[in-house]
């Protein structure tokens, strides 16, 4: 799979590509700032992006922006943003494109290497992979909207959903039945007015793109 980078620290980033080039991954462009972010990924078409948020000049949100932009001209673009910062207004926009595989880490909430490596192969195969952390801070801005209905275990496993896991294995995670999550993901679907669906991608983004209205 070819990865593009963007990070500003060299250490950081020197490190990003010495990991994924070990774990197989062909990293074509690390660049270090938002304006060459977008040139790289128009100019590589990669398999996945991993990017942070805060880049140069301004170190605000100009590698989302740059991210965003990219995939308007080359729509359903995987992009995985490892940050220390959620940026919310950014954030919902990105999430709430339902093409391509799209996903949120918190650098310091990465626990194993391999939880990171998974994370970037799932956004790359269309997937999503989700901090649940983002995803509160996500829910709290909206705390007017249908999801105050929610109970806090189906907070629980909308949490867990956004993280990209399956029926089952958030059913091992919360040590409850599949047949109980499935309960609590038709009762989340209901409240917030969205039809029911089997498909973890489709799913999450769903929730993500209402929860952004």
């Amino acid at each position: 799979m070819r990865v593009v980078i963007a990070e500003d620290l060299a250490l950081l980033r020197d490190g990003l590509i010495r990991l994924l080039t070990a774990y197989g991954f062909e990293v074509v462009e690390a660049v270090d700032n938002g304006t060459d972010l977008r040139t790289a990924l128009l100019t590589h078409r990669p398999d996945v992006a991993v990017v942070d948020v805060r880049l140069p000049p301004t170190f605000t949100d100009e590698g989302l922006r740059a991210a965003i932009a990219a995939r308007a001209e080359a729509p359903g673009l995987p992009v995985l943003v490892l940050s220390q910062h959620v940026e919310q207004l950014y954030a919902r926009e990105l999430l709430s494109d339902r093409r391509g595989g799209v996903g949120y880490l918190l650098k310091d909430r990465v626990a194993t290497v391999a939880e990171f490596v998974d994370a970037v192969r799932r956004v790359a195969q269309g997937g999503t992979a989700m901090d649940p952390e983002v995803v509160s801070q996500l829910l709290a801005r909206n705390a007017g909207e249908p999801t105050r209905a929610l109970t806090p275990r189906e907070r629980e496993v909308l949490g867990l959903m956004a993280e990209g896991r399956s029926n089952v294995a958030i059913a091992g995670r919360l040590f409850v039945t599949e047949k109980a999550v499935g309960k609590h993901i038709n009762n989340i679907f209901t409240k917030l007015g969205l039809p029911p669906s089997e498909d973890d991608n489709r799913r999450v983004l769903a929730v993500l793109a209402y929860l952004n209205a």
